[in-house]
């Protein structure tokens, strides 16, 4: 049996989980995807079919996150619960990943998996994340270390170690190591700003918005713009959009993002140059946001903005 991978299986999901393994082959269509649980994908004749199929050209996945019982596909809808955040390292990845390892903003990973040369999974075992403060940390994450954006799903898969990368010839052997073993919560990533949206007061009742068929978050966006366009103060706004969305995870972050979005827009349609934009998002925050989130921060806001301002003018 392909001890390794069982190892990583057991490491990652508790006894009787449903989790989700997908196949793919690089000339195939489309991929495989069984849905089954963890005891079966364990049993040595399964192992056995995985390991024929990626010696034959399959790339071998497993979902980050559990899946609910009797699930039949891994869309968001089926995940059951958080086990899991993770970064893809695809670029520059040693020296990303010894800076993720030397940082104060998040603690060591309980996995590291070496998908290819320079190219790493890290995974940190989690509790006491609903799936909305797991996305929002997933892409800070990426942010500040340079991860892949895009892989911020809730259901995300990851390589399984102990098979092969057959992206490359020859086939790349997936390794991993286990530098920490613990479980770790909210509290022990510090990614958000540092004054925390326990420092600011969250009282009163939420900023009334007109009865509409939009949702809540659109009417804040739209009020933001309005009050940017006629001059308002970034940091009043910050504040008032932050104290009236409580039901938030972080009703912080949530408001700093939406105004400088909104402000990165704007300037935009201003023709500003993005690399002024950029540095104007870096020094409204400097002294709100770790040094080290603050400049991805702003690259990605900048850049997210002028593909909004794209997109409005192709449409």
């Amino acid at each position: 049996m392909n001890q390794v991978a069982a190892n990583f299986l057991t490491h990652s999901f508790a006894p009787c989980e449903t989790i989700a393994l997908l196949l793919r082959r690089e000339d195939a269509p489309r991929p495989q995807q069984r849905v089954i649980a963890l005891e079966q994908v364990l049993a040595p004749r399964y192992m056995a079919w995985l390991t024929y199929e990626n010696e034959h050209g399959a790339n071998i996945y497993v979902s980050a996150n559990p899946l609910r019982p009797g699930s039949r596909k891994r869309t968001k809808e089926c995940v059951v619960s958080v086990r899991h955040l993770y970064i893809d390292i695809d670029t520059d990845g040693d020296a990303r990943l010894a800076a993720l390892r030397a940082s104060d903003l998040v603690p060591e990973p309980t996995a590291i998996i070496s998908t290819s040369l320079g190219k790493y999974q890290a995974l940190w075992r989690i509790a006491g994340f609903d799936f909305e403060r797991q996305e929002q940390t997933l892409k800070l994450i990426a942010l500040a270390f340079g991860g892949d954006p895009a892989c911020t799903d809730r259901n995300r898969v990851l390589r399984i170690p102990g098979f092969l990368n057959c992206k490359y010839s020859p086939a790349h052997p997936v390794t991993v190591e286990y530098p920490a073993d613990a479980t770790y919560g909210p509290a022990d990533f510090h990614l958000y700003a540092v004054t925390g949206s326990s420092v600011l007061p969250l009282r009163g009742n939420p900023r009334k918005s007109p009865a509409s068929k939009h949702s809540h978050s659109e009417n804040d966006w739209a009020w933001v713009c309005d009050q940017l366009a006629h001059g308002q103060d970034a940091a009043k706004l910050t504040r008032e959009l932050a104290s009236g969305r409580a039901d938030k995870p972080d009703p912080l972050y949530y408001a700093q993002r939406t105004v400088d979005m909104a402000s990165a827009r704007l300037w935009l349609a201003e023709a500003i140059p993005i690399a002024d934009v950029i540095t104007m998002l870096e020094v409204r925050r400097r002294f709100e946001i770790p040094t080290t989130l603050c400049a991805a921060r702003a690259r990605e806001i900048a850049a997210t903005a002028q593909r909004m301002i794209t997109r409005q003018k192709t449409a």
